[in-house]
């Protein structure tokens, strides 16, 4: 049966609706915040630290301004020298590369792997030299890249592992040793953020480091505070990067609905598997068995590039809006020209930017929603 028009109106992201539900604690919060007038630096901040530490199995959460912030710290921590390479995917944000070229150190991009998004860690081997300092590794849509196979080349070759997880906060991964390990706490720093689409958000922008290390800790609680030890005694250069009072208070309101919203972001993944698996021209998200999926995005491929564009369109003129993460890989950014890549030399991020399609995915969603969708990629 084909459905004539989606049962409401269909958002990629329902933000308003999310926040009614919590409104009433989100109030309390906020007027916590205002009675205080710790606007800085208040007592929320590090409350919110110690509870997401917690959630992710202990470890240290260092907060900062935003994402990009975090990412910059985390290469600072490393103290590279100018001109180091720094190896990323070349499928991603654009932030992954940013932090390092604000630096002053050299993005070395390698491709990413056809499956699941993510680095692929044959390729990061191959681009290792003796002026590589470390590999950021993008944990891509909710699903952790292969940290087995990174952890043992950053320990074979002497360099540092950073992991970007800004879309994977919660998900886990399988190491060889039997331990279960959080996405950001396996190498030497992870990195998140709270822009507000995040599976995590808050109301504004705010982003956080973690690591398993107390020295680093310290170190990139200095790095976010200006490089100081103590008020006005400055160890290091730093930044000013600090999570607002307010935005950490409402971030611990939403945190305690993490798990259920993650599962239920995993719920409504599975019913698109089911009802996607056979729908032809399209390919559904594989999935690493190693890791967990939190599903930031629900990615598909269209099997036929050229008709991905028309397939959008199509959704948009049925009332499902979807975007494409990314339309560009970040070679064929204009500011990124000077690193002196052409067309062609990673096949797979020009394929990908060419036939990923990301479906509408969030905790609201319902099930009559999905249903419409999935028939509509059937009628197409």
């Amino acid at each position: 049966m084909i459905l004539p028009a989606p049962p409401s109106p269909i958002l990629l992201l329902d933000l308003a609706a999310e926040h009614a539900a919590l409104q009433p604690a989100l109030n309390d919060a906020m007027q916590e915040v205002l009675d205080s007038a710790a606007f800085i630096q208040g007592p929320a901040v590090g409350q919110f630290a110690a509870e997401l530490g917690q959630y992710l199995g202990g470890a240290h959460v260092v907060p900062c301004a935003n994402g990009t912030d975090a990412l910059t710290l985390a290469l600072m921590s490393l103290d590279l020298p100018a001109g180091a390479e720094v190896i990323t995917p070349a499928f991603t944000y654009v932030a992954t590369l940013e932090a390092a070229a604000l630096l002053g150190l050299r993005p070395v991009l390698v491709d990413v792997r056809p499956d699941t998004f993510n680095i692929d860690p044959a390729a990061v081997e191959a681009a290792i030299t003796p002026r590589t300092g470390a590999i950021v590794a993008v944990h891509l849509f909710g699903q952790c890249a292969d940290l087995a196979a990174l952890q043992a080349i950053v320990q074979r070759h002497g360099i540092a592992l950073i992991e970007d997880n800004a879309q994977a906060l919660g998900a886990t991964f399988q190491l060889p040793n039997g331990e279960t390990a959080f996405a950001g706490a396996v190498g030497e720093v992870g990195t998140t953020s709270f822009f507000p689409s995040k599976n995590l958000g808050c109301l504004g922008d705010g982003g956080a480091l973690l690591t398993r290390d107390p020295a680093r800790a310290t170190q990139l609680h200095q790095l976010a505070n200006h490089g100081q030890s103590q008020k006005y005694h400055h160890q290091r250069i730093g930044l000013n990067s600090r999570l607002d009072t307010l935005q950490a208070a409402l971030l611990r309101v939403k945190l305690q609905q993490l798990p259920a919203n993650t599962a239920a972001r995993q719920a409504m993944a599975a019913r698109y598997d089911a009802a996607l698996a056979s729908v032809p021209g399209i390919s559904i998200p594989a999935r690493d068995l190693r890791s967990t999926h939190v599903f930031h995005q629900y990615t598909i491929q269209v099997q036929e590039a050229s008709r991905r564009d028309d397939l959008q369109h199509f959704l948009k003129s049925c009332g499902v809006p979807t975007m494409i993460y990314y339309p560009l890989p970040v070679h064929a950014q204009p500011a990124y020209a000077y690193l002196g890549y052409q067309a062609g030399q990673f096949p797979v991020a020009e394929q990908l930017c060419q036939s990923v399609l990301s479906l509408p995915i969030h905790p609201l969603l319902t099930s009559e929603q999905q249903e419409y969708i999935a028939a509509k990629l059937s009628e197409w």
